[in-house]
């Protein structure tokens, strides 16, 4: 690197340490270690806490994560993100999230489960949400939901389960299994499809 990338990254990192207020206000820090692990293993070119602070993804995250601490990290969240601006398409209604969560790029995704497990995947342009009936879906453990798909009302996917880009799923997903497809059929291997 060349001494005007390091400084300006230096630079970048300072102008974001206010940030660390937060971290430090939780009293349980395990679910949002578990998100900046499992983001740092997916973005190996990261460098820690700041620099995933560095992007509005993963800090539309982290106020969730504030939020879920109490009424300090509330609070702090709100004046945080007053000046450090979440992903401002990325909507998260969901409040049970388990750890470490992560979000590809954000843009254009809604995401209201009723609950998510640990160390899911969701890309862009995703909608998880409510049917007519205002049901909405439990993703349970290790599911991956690729770009573009909408996953909708009261169903489960199950652990490990992956929707393919695109795909419009208003039935379970059985764990393990792909769904692609509109609307959503299941992926065999006998079939090729």
């Amino acid at each position: 690197m060349d001494v005007l990338a390091v400084t300006a990254r230096r630079v970048g990192e300072g102008l974001r340490l206010p940030l660390l207020t937060g971290y430090l206000l939780l009293a349980d820090r395990s679910s949002l270690d578990a998100d900046i692990r499992r983001w740092k293993e997916v973005q190996p070119w990261t460098h820690g806490l700041l620099d995933l602070l560095a992007q509005p993804e993963f800090r539309t995250l982290y106020y969730l994560r504030l939020r879920a601490g109490g009424t300090v990290g509330r609070v702090a969240g709100k004046l945080l993100a007053f000046v450090y601006r979440p992903q401002p398409t990325l909507y998260i209604t969901t409040a049970d999230i388990g750890p470490g969560f992560y979000i590809q790029h954000g843009f254009a995704t809604i995401i209201a489960a009723k609950r998510i497990g640990a160390n899911c995947w969701v890309n862009q342009q995703v909608t998880i949400g409510y049917d007519e009936t205002l049901e909405c879906p439990v993703l349970e453990d290790g599911v991956t939901v690729h770009a573009g798909a909408k996953v909708i009302g009261g169903i489960t996917l199950g652990a490990g389960s992956t929707v393919g880009a695109n795909a419009v799923v208003v039935r379970d997903v059985p764990p393990g299994a792909t769904a692609v497809g509109v609307p959503a059929h299941r992926l065999t291997r006998s079939s090729g499809r």
